[in-house]
Order: C-alpha cells, then structure tokens, then sequence
C-alpha cells in the first residue's frame, strides 16, 4: 500500500493516496451524521419549540414557520461543524485503532502523523467552510428570519432605534493629554427616522465655559453636514454656575457630530452581522465612549475570526484521542465528544465574559480557548506518536 501523494506528470496535481481516500471516505459518513444530529438538537432547542410556541399561541401560520426554521437553519449548521469534526475523527479513528487497521499501517511504517493528515485536511476545510457561512449566509439568514417573524406578528421593528437616543463624545483632558474627559453629551428622547425630538446636549468643550442646547426637535442636513435645531434654547454657563446668556432660536445650526444618527439607524444584532458590519458599529461605539459596549463589541469581533479556528482544535483533538489503542464502541466515542464539546464551550463562555468585564483582552478572551484547545492537541499527539 503506498501512503505519499503522487504527482500526475501530465498536471503535477497531487493524487491521493489509498490510504487518503479510505480514511477520507471514513471520516465522511460519521461527520455528516454529526451534522445532522447536532444541528438538529440546536435548532430543536433554539428555534423549533419557540415556532410552536408562537403557532399555538400568537397564531402565526405554519408557512411562514417553515420558512424561518429554514432561514434559522444555517446558524445551527455552523455551530454543528466544529462539534461534527470532533464526533467525525474521534469515532473514525476509534473504530480503524479497534480493528487493528492503525496498527498494520504503523507496521507498513506509517507515523501518527501521517495517519491523522486526511484529518487535518478535512478540519481545515470545515473551519474554510465555517467562515464562508459565518460572513456571507448566516447573518444575513438570521436578519431575514427576525424580520420576517416580526412582520408575521405585527410587531415589525424599524430600522432605526426609535427612543433614548444616547452619545457620549470625549476629548483629552486638559491636565493630562493621556486621560479622557467628557467633551460633549447628546440626548434625545424620540427619533422617527427623520426627526430627533426632545433633545438636550450638554457641551464642554470650551474650558471655562458650559452650555446647555435644548430644543423640541433636530434634522440632520446632508449637504452642508450640520444639524438644524428647532425651537430651542441655548443656555451658556459660567464656571460659577451663573446663566452667562440664555438664547431662544426658531432654527439653529450646529456643527456637531452625524454620530447619534448613525447609532440611531442601527439595530442589528450582533449575530446578524458579518465581520465588516460588526467592525464599523464597533467605530461608531468609539466615538460615543461607552467603554462597556466597546468592549463587548470587540469581543465578539473576535469571537468571529476564532470560531471556525475550533475545527482545526476538535480535529486533532479527535484523531489523536482515536489513534491511542483501545477498543471502544460509537456510542463512547459520542459521548466522550459530548464531554469535550461541553468542557469547551463552558471555557470558551468564560472567557467572553471576563472579555467583557474587562478581565481579559478581547483578543485574549475569544481566542484563549482556541489556543489552549490547540496545546491540548499537540500533547496529545506527541503522546499517541510514543
């Protein structure tokens, strides 16, 4: 039996070798069954009792339920893949070590290594697999299943956040150039699309000087990049505390940042945006200082590039894991799988909550799991090569 990749003389592609295309076509079947079983316990639990719930109880209809259990479906598939991978490897490798096929290709001179390669390569594949349906599908699916639910319910939200409009804008402080201090604070109790209502806008931007701006509604101008103000009044304030002016207006302009609009027009959650989208809310969140969403914000960035990184952990988790002798039947091997996946998650939650609270960097926080996932394989397969 040769185990190298051969090279065709005529295209110099690599051809797989026997041993490839058996143990690839062993991994196939048990990782599929994954899928399919992991994502249908996800959704099961996520998506399709809340559906009966909501048949049952606000009478939505059963067409428009099968269409958002199918829209749903793509976030549970990519949740499904890493914890496929795992099930697909380990019980692959279980069942070739328990009928002694490892052992007579490690007697052909075989490494472990080389007998775990079709294992990598499939998890590699799979993480390139996560991430296409991470950016490209399952925002846009799950986007599409709330809003059409929320139509189904007469509860369709609007695009854009309708009350307490709040921005925070900060500048360097006057003592220390390294430290931030509020520079301007913008309120607003209703927006309609269009219009602000309600507002009130403290400024502090000129030292030794306050003002206070309220007025009964705003417009944001897209040609001269300003906001107009409506029926309001402009309240300057000494350093003492004494109304230094006070000034009603019917119209007024001011140069003060688009930045309220913009957060005011988003309101997609986090698992309806790719990457890109998420990166430019987490702009808009820096510049309205709140340290708390900033940072969770991050966070989840992050978890967006290390989630499909978990197939390439679970992968060679599993195969060096199933390479060990011994005998062990499906049903261990998926129940010593229910254990990692669990041991895994509950770190990798952990983790995104001291991200959070700002006990670990967002970097740290999202991939910490990931790389102690990765060192846990490696030791493992140093063990198996023994």
């Amino acid at each position: 039996m040769t185990t190298s990749l051969r090279l065709n003389r005529n295209n110099w592609l690599p051809n797989l070798s026997i041993m490839d295309r058996y143990i690839a076509k062993e991994l196939t079947l048990p990782f599929l069954f994954g899928v399919g079983a992991f994502s249908s316990i996800g959704i099961s639990i996520g998506a399709l009792f809340e559906l009966i719930r909501r048949i049952t109880e606000s009478g939505l209809s059963i067409t428009l339920a099968m269409q958002i259990f199918a829209l749903k479906l793509p976030e549970f598939l990519v949740l499904a893949f890493p914890m496929s991978t795992l099930l697909a490897t380990m019980m692959t490798y279980s069942r070739l070590s328990s009928d002694s096929e490892l052992i007579a290709l490690r007697g052909c001179g075989v490494s472990v290594r080389r007998l775990i390669a079709p294992a990598v390569v499939l998890s590699l594949l799979v993480t390139g697999l996560t991430f296409i349906f991470n950016e490209l599908i399952t925002p846009a699916a799950n986007y599409r299943a709330a809003v059409t639910l929320e139509q189904a319910l007469n509860s369709e939200r609007p695009p854009f956040q309708e009350r307490n409009i709040f921005y925070q804008e900060f500048q360097p402080a006057a003592d220390d150039s390294s430290a931030q201090e509020l520079k301007r604070l913008f309120y607003a109790r209703r927006f309609d699309g269009e219009n602000m209502y309600g507002l009130t806008i403290l400024d502090f931007s000129q030292e030794g000087l306050d003002q206070v701006v309220s007025a009964e509604s705003a417009t944001w101008d897209f040609q001269k990049n300003t906001w107009n103000f409506y029926n309001g009044t402009i309240y300057v304030v000494s350093p003492e505390g004494d109304f230094r002016q006070i000034i009603t207006f019917d119209n007024q302009e001011l140069q003060l940042p688009k930045t309220p609009l913009d957060l005011a027009a988003r309101t997609k959650s986090d698992n309806e945006m790719n990457i890109a989208e998420a990166t430019q809310q987490l702009e808009l969140l820096r510049k309205s200082g709140d340290e708390k969403q900033i940072r969770r914000w991050e966070t989840r960035i992050q978890q967006k590039y290390a989630l499909p990184f978990v197939c390439v952990v679970f992968g060679l988790v599993g195969s060096s894991i199933g390479v060990r002798p011994q005998r062990t039947s499906r049903a261990t091997s998926f129940g010593v799988s229910i254990v990692i996946i669990f041991g895994y998650y509950l770190l990798s939650f952990i983790t995104n909550a001291m991200g959070e609270a700002g006990v670990l960097s967002p970097f740290l926080a999202a991939w910490l799991p990931t790389i102690l996932g990765l060192a846990a394989g490696i030791v493992l397969l140093f063990k198996a090569s023994k």
